[in-house]
């Protein structure tokens, strides 16, 4: 069980002093405390924490820690909510200067709770600071239940700084990205003592062990005038080796601190705003979010051989995500490729010879299911926020366009955005590995190649080197810069171009036995991976210098590669009829992904005669136009339409 106590004993605060010198606007409002200062439908800055902790069936008691001053306030308060009067305790102080300092404050809870008597410390300690206000959606049930805290260790949860926020005025913790852990905590770093931007507001989750050192902590400091927990978190974690971890809040906290009038104004207005059914008008609205296919030009299938290659998102197909607030979950199912109604039993058998019968819906729930365990995983504290999700697509089915990581990444983008998360809760390099741990739980069988491009977007060249992916748990991602492709001379591949079947394969299951033989270290699959990847190397160099040439040559010799490797009858008779159209009318194809299709290049004035060789046969022809992105692989991911 959990001891929850809430630090109230905060005189003079600044917020309070600006409303007295604010004039009679505000005169109803002198002599509130900042804790019990009303946001919005009468409900208080405290009742939004009281909201959130009263529901918490592992929560076993609640202390309020209060000054002199300002007793009678939070006493009527809590008797109010039915929190005994015994359990707010006045700290003494009536001034700044005369002020315990939170540390103090904090013993002076648990000492009246019992927690150093004679039974000893058998209680976690969940500590916080009253007067700040967090995120409308935060919940708190997700820090209580962390993996951390249920593995029995302590926790500090942190939120990033914002552009304007000063470090100097926060507890800044130094976390281990991977195991969560704090490394350093700093308190109130003076300028340069730290590059860490997360912030803790004063929120722990303290194990037994931790508070235990607490009495030795303010003996120590007891010259101080103010021994801040800060102070305390620094000293138990840098000094005394305790471990901590971080949970990362998606959102910022309001009122920290010397927070001014403006601050309360601005949190007010935002509160009214939102203050809505918490489905209906709260977060960012609705969003929209595409990811593209994309060709791979060269080295795959190598990058699921810790190999190389170089691929292209294209904007002649995409998919699109589109989230939206609701009331409870729902995943929208696809009227096109989740049917559910059919004309007749004949109609049913038609569609399911055709389409087979896995559609989107089995990878929203996955990305849902995958997305909670990667931010459960990693710290990230997920607002209590319920979405509508549904998808869009227009990529060909299992032609190897990547069309199911497609609703996958965007899926997740889309979840991105709606939670307000951003780049330091889901890295760019990490992205794709997310994404694969989605697919690879479906049974789909990929490398990370799809997903690093259409996380990243445009013509990105990727290394996945085992020593580097070891070392660092993802490859090395390059976009290269458009014109090199195609956009001013010298043009290295200026034309390309996608021919596919209408009649497609299952194009997860054209690896065939290459892996397991690459896995046993068979000198020939081993052997033919290194020299795929050898491709991709030596075509960014051709693409950095406009060697259309040469770019030619590489996309046959990959070609050729991999048809050495796999052997004719893995890649099969379509597939292969696919590759001698264009080499008897003067154009150079390959796969761009697993089978069922093929991306090309020529001479402009080839072009026609291609496009009608493949017509003849009954393949869908495109001539491909690349897809940019706006701006870095963190930016610009989503358009939104609130």
């Amino acid at each position: 069980m959990t001891v929850a106590v809430i630090l109230v004993a905060s005189v003079d605060t600044c917020l309070e002093g600006e409303l007295l010198d604010a004039g009679a606007e505000y005169s109803h409002l002198h002599g509130l405390p900042k804790a019990l200062l009303p946001i919005t439908g009468g409900k208080r800055v405290l009742d939004y924490w009281w909201g959130a902790i009263e529901g918490q069936r592992q929560i076993s008691d609640v202390y309020l820690v209060t000054n002199a001053k300002q007793f009678k306030h939070f006493e009527r308060w809590a008797t109010s909510r039915g929190i005994p009067a015994s359990k707010v305790i006045n700290d003494g102080s009536t001034m700044r200067c005369t002020s315990l300092g939170a540390a103090r404050d904090l013993l002076l809870a648990l000492t009246r709770a019992g927690s150093f008597g004679d039974k000893g410390l058998d209680q976690d300690v969940m500590v916080i600071a009253g007067d700040s206000l967090f995120h409308r959606d935060f919940d708190l049930h997700s820090v209580v239940t962390e993996r951390h805290v249920e593995a029995g260790q302590s926790l500090a949860v942190t939120y990033r700084l914002g552009a304007d926020e000063d470090a100097s005025t926060r507890g800044i913790a130094e976390v281990d990205a991977s195991t969560r852990q704090v490394l350093r905590f700093v308190e109130k770093p003076s300028p340069g003592a730290t590059a860490s931007r997360d912030a803790c507001p004063l929120f722990y989750i303290l194990k037994p062990d931790l508070v235990a050192l607490l009495p030795a902590f303010v003996e120590e400091h007891d010259r101080d005038a103010k021994p801040s927990l800060g102070g305390f978190m620094a000293w138990a974690i840098n000094d005394k080796g305790s471990k901590v971890y971080s949970m990362r809040m998606p959102g910022v906290f309001r009122l920290i601190g010397d927070a001014g009038l403006q601050e309360y104004l601005d949190l007010v207005e935002h509160f009214e705003r939102i203050d809505a059914p918490s489905w209906s008008t709260a977060g960012g609205g609705k969003h929209t979010v595409k990811a593209h296919a994309r060709v791979g030009l060269f080295g795959n299938p190598s990058d699921g051989y810790h190999g190389a290659t170089i691929a292209l998102t294209i904007a002649n197909f995409w998919a699109s995500a589109t989230i939206a607030p609701s009331e409870r979950l729902c995943l929208v199912p696809h009227p096109l490729f989740d049917p559910c109604d059919f004309g007749s039993l004949a109609d049913l058998h038609f569609i399911s010879r055709r389409e087979g019968y896995q559609g989107g819906m089995r990878l929203l729930q996955a990305a849902c299911k995958r997305f909670f365990e990667y931010c459960a995983a990693h710290g990230v504290a997920l607002p209590k926020r319920n979405f509508t999700l549904s998808y869009e697509t227009n990529v060909p089915r299992q032609v190897g366009l990547a069309g199911s990581s497609a609703i996958v990444t965007a899926a997740i983008k889309a979840m991105i955005a709606f939670f307000s998360l951003d780049e330091s809760h889901v890295p760019a390099p990490v992205l794709p590995n997310l994404v694969l741990s989605i697919e690879a739980e479906l049974g789909i069988n990929a490398g990370l190649q799809d997903r690093v491009v259409q996380a990243y977007e445009g013509l990105v060249a990727m290394d996945f080197d085992k020593a580097h992916f070891d070392a660092h748990g993802f490859g090395v991602y390059e976009r290269l810069p458009p014109h090199q492709l195609h956009a001013a001379p010298p043009r290295a591949l200026p034309l390309l171009w996608l021919a596919y079947c209408g009649e497609p394969s299952d194009s997860g299951a054209i690896h065939s036995d290459v892996k397991q033989r690459w896995h046993a270290g068979d000198p020939v699959a081993v052997a033919g991976m290194e020299k795929i990847a050898d491709v991709a190397k030596r075509a960014k160099v051709a693409i950095a210098l406009g060697d259309a040439t040469e770019c030619k040559k590489l996309m046959a010799e990959n070609f050729s590669l991999r048809r050495a490797l796999f052997g004719d009858a893995v890649l099969g008779r379509t597939n292969l009829q696919l590759i001698d159209i264009a080499a008897k009318h003067g154009g150079v194809a390959k796969f761009p992904g697993s089978g069922g299709a093929v991306v090309g290049t020529c001479d402009e004035g080839q072009l026609d005669a291609i496009r009608k060789a493949y017509e003849a046969e009954s393949f869908v022809f495109v001539v491909l136009k690349p897809h940019f992105p706006a701006a870095s692989p963190g930016a610009a991911l989503v358009e939104a339409a609130n």
